[in-house]
């Protein structure tokens, strides 16, 4: 049985030559001219196999229906659409499954504005993919031009925003597992201008995945060897994409991705406070760094555009998903490790102090991710119904799922649970945090049982 194409606001996503294939790239190339009034479109890449052979093909079919395109190759999310707003284009198409394994690919929609479509926008965008294609007369069809320079142009932006020369003073060693992504060459050039010494890790081009692709504890084995064999001050991970960072502190233990934002909350909010905006998944840590600083806090649907639009909505000082995202309205409205990364060198070069000793000062919680097979059970209203009933006098939210906060439950109280169908697998996904690793493990085990009785 073939995977099946899924399509959300995360954009289209599909294992090649299954779900995937050179017709569904010809519809998404067509469609995105017809949307964008065959305007200027900006297209990137991550370093899958597959990638370069599906930009081809995309990118032909673009400019056949007319559009102007900008090819800047294999580059991070979010150079993409920092590209768009920088040329001013129509949109940005990134062919990229972001942490999905190798053999998947994806085609993730941007705007004009440099976000992601949001739900209504690619809601319009795929009734246009039934529609038939409009290709131009020979003398009408777009142009093909590709550009070099966007690297340089993301790295000078996430530089603007932090104090460069602080951090360059430091002299910090950092090891970096790009995952041989899209963030192997970028990445490292943006540490040298910071004056860091760089370890690489994973950190080639050649079209592999030597790890698991999301930046999660478990895959990170090789660059916590790295960081207690060359004695680094820290270690960066980057899924294929590099819009997600996860850490490794100075004695080789991965931090936690949910800690990347909750570390860059904190360093921003010291400097001046402002609302922040995450998403329902994302660990409370950050929620009480922001009552300490008396700062406003949102949460909003999963997935990066939700966050974003809040973003741009409230005006917000900061803001991110737990899955190591973080986005920063100084940089782009959008994920960005290269944002995460300086901001993170920039808090411990301004307080001295190691990666260890400033995850200690957090406010501290355990959390629990896991994932089972969607039955409609666990997805229908009966099943929230049933929640309703059993956890009567807490604090629900159904903006996405279900999410528990947990307020009166003699065992569960301070911790809380996210039920929800994932936008980029065929899979339900439960999050539970507790106060404790003892609590959590009470409250996922709970809602696991539940879900699969």
């Amino acid at each position: 049985m073939a995977a099946p194409l899924m399509k959300s606001v995360s954009g289209i996503r599909g294992i090649v030559g299954e779900s995937l294939d050179p017709d569904l790239v010809v519809r998404v190339a067509s469609a995105f001219a017809r949307y964008v009034k065959r305007g200027r479109v900006v297209v990137g890449r991550d370093s899958r196999p597959t990638g370069e052979t599906i930009a081809q093909c995309l990118v032909s079919v673009l400019v056949l229906a007319g559009c102007d395109v900008v090819d800047i190759g294999v580059v991070p999310t979010p150079t993409v659409q920092l590209m768009v707003e920088e040329l001013s284009a129509a949109g940005g198409i990134v062919i990229s499954a972001s942490h999905n394994p190798i053999e998947w690919n994806a085609f993730k929609l941007i705007g004009s504005t440099g976000s992601f479509l949001n739900q209504k926008e690619i809601n319009r965008f795929f009734a246009m993919m039934d529609a038939p294609g409009l290709y131009m007369r020979w003398d009408k069809v777009g142009t093909l031009a590709r550009h070099g320079g966007a690297g340089g142009m993301h790295i000078d932006r996430a530089l603007a925003v932090i104090d460069a020369e602080k951090v360059r003073a430091a002299s910090f060693n950092v090891a970096l597992d790009s995952v041989n992504g899209a963030g192997s060459v970028i990445t490292p050039e943006l540490l040298k201008k910071l004056g860091c010494g760089v370890v690489p890790v994973h950190c080639i081009v050649d079209g592999t995945f030597p790890r698991g692709a999301e930046p999660v504890p478990a895959n990170l084995g090789d660059l916590s060897a790295a960081v207690k064999k060359h004695g680094c001050d820290i270690g960066f991970a980057q899924d294929p994409d590099a819009d997600r960072l996860a850490i490794v502190d100075e004695r080789g233990r991965p931090i936690g991705e949910e800690n990347t934002i909750a570390l860059v909350v904190k360093h921003l909010l010291g400097k001046e406070t402002g609302r922040v905006v995450v998403n329902l998944s994302t660990t409370k840590t950050v929620e009480e760094i922001a009552r300490q600083y008396g700062a406003p806090f949102t949460r909003t649907k999963v997935g990066e555009i939700h966050v974003a639009d809040e973003m741009r909505r409230r005006g917000a000082r900061i803001g991110g998903e737990g899955n190591g995202g973080v986005i920063s309205p100084e940089v782009h409205l959008g994920r960005d490790s290269l944002a995460g990364i300086v901001y993170v060198l920039e808090m411990m070069a301004e307080t001295g102090k190691s990666v260890s000793q400033l995850v200690a000062e957090l406010p501290s919680f355990f959390m629990i991710k896991g994932k089972t097979k969607i039955s409609g059970k666990s997805a229908g209203k009966a099943f929230t119904a049933k929640l309703r009933k059993s956890f009567k006098g807490e604090k629900f939210s159904e903006i996405d799922g279900v999410r528990i906060d947990f307020v009166r439950h003699e065992e569960f109280r301070g911790g809380w649970v996210h039920l929800r169908p994932s936008n980029t697998e065929p899979i339900f996904r439960i999050i539970a945090e507790g106060v404790d690793e003892a609590q959590a493990g009470k409250i996922y085990s709970h809602f696991e049982k539940m879900i699969r009785t």
